[in-house]
C-alpha cells in the first residue's frame, strides 16, 4: 500500500500504523546540537532508518559557511544513494525531538518534493510511546529514481537579503534565542561578531515547542498572528539554516504559503555585513 502524506507533520502514532507502507522512507537527519550538545551517541532508530546526513553530504563542504545547500544535481545523486523514489513517502526525524529534521524537510522542498513530513517529537518521544527500534545500520539497497527539480528560490542568499531588508512588506523572523539575538551572549562559533539582521524580529524556535513537540496548531497561529501584519511575507534566519526551518515547517503547518529560508542566515550576515 503507498501512501500520500496530506500534512507535514505526522505523529508517533501514525507513523507505527503505517511503518510496512511500501513507499515510505523513514530518515534520520540528526545533527549535534550547535548550543547545549549532549555528548552521548545513540545506538538505536526507528525500523529501517536511513541517514540523511546533513553536514557531510548534503552540504557543500567546500562552502564559506556551514550547512549551504547543495546544488540540485547533488542533492539527486545523494537521495538516490539512499533509495529514494520519485513515489516515496518520507518521514524524517532527528534524536533531539524537534531540531533539524525541518532542515531536512525544506530542503526536499527546494527539490520540488513535497510528499515529505517531520516525526513530531522525533525519536525521543517514539520511545517514549514504547515502540520498537533497531540498531542503527548503514543503507544498503536498490538505488532510487527520485530527480530534483529546481525551487532553490525557497533559500535566500546574501544579496537577497539585502533586498528582504529593504523590503517593507518582508517580515525577517530570527529563531536563534533571545539572549543570541540581543548579543546578551556571544555567539557559539568563534570569531562570530553578535548582532541581528536590521529590521528583524526574533522568534526562538523554542516558543513554538512544548517538550520537544510542536505546540498546538491554533497556539502556533496564534504566534505568527501576533508578528505579521497584513502585506508581509516572512523570511527566516537563525545562525546557519537550520532552526529557521523549524519556524518554516509551523507555518506551513498552519497554513502560510509566502515564506523563504536564509540559507547562511547569522553566519554568513554576520561575516560580510559591516
Amino acid at each position: 500500500m503507498n501512501i500520500q502524506l496530506t500534512n507535514p507533520i505526522v505523529s508517533t502514532d501514525w507513523l507505527h500504523e503505517n511503518l510496512h507502507a511500501t513507499n515510505l522512507v523513514i530518515l534520520n537527519g540528526t545533527i549535534p546540537k550547535v548550543v547545549n550538545a549532549s555528548s552521548q551517541a545513540e545506538t538505536q532508530q526507528i525500523p529501517n532508518t536511513r541517514f540523511f546526513d546533513i553536514k557531510k553530504v548534503f552540504s557543500e563542504l567546500n562552502a564559506p559557511f556551514p550547512n549551504t545547500m547543495v546544488s540540485v544535481a547533488t542533492f539527486t545523486q545523494e537521495a538516490q544513494k539512499l533509495g529514494i523514489n520519485h513515489d516515496s513517502a518520507i518521514v524524517v526525524y532527528d534524536e533531539l525531538g524537534i531540531y533539524s529534521a525541518p532542515r531536512v524537510w525544506y530542503m526536499f522542498k527546494s527539490m520540488g518534493f513535497d510528499n515529505i513530513a517531520v516525526l513530531n517529537g522525533g525519536f525521543p518521544l517514539w520511545k517514549e510511546a514504547g515502540f520498537s527500534s533497531e540498531a542503527k545500520k548503514t543503507y544498503i539497497g536498490n538505488r532510487g529514481n527520485f530527480q530534483g527539480k529546481d525551487r532553490l528560490d525557497l533559500f535566500r542568499n546574501f544579496d537577497r537579503m539585502l533586498q528582504e531588508v529593504q523590503n517593507k512588506s518582508s517580515l525577517i523572523l530570527d529563531a536563534r534565542s533571545e539572549a543570541r539575538f540581543t548579543g546578551k551572549v556571544p555567539e557559539p562559533r568563534v570569531g562570530l561578531r553578535s548582532g541581528q539582521i536590521p529590521t528583524s524580529k526574533n522568534l526562538p524556535y523554542t516558543e513554538l515547542l512544548v517538550s520537544n513537540q510542536f505546540k498546538s496548531k491554533a497556539a502556533l497561529k496564534a504566534i505568527f498572528e501576533l508578528l505579521q501584519t497584513e502585506e508581509s511575507h516572512f523570511v527566516f534566519s537563525c545562525g546557519t539554516g537550520i532552526t529557521a526551518c523549524i519556524l518554516a515547517l509551523a507555518a506551513e503547518y498552519v497554513g502560510y504559503k509566502e515564506y523563504a529560508v536564509y540559507d547562511g542566515s547569522w553566519t554568513e550576515w554576520g561575516n560580510l555585513y559591516r
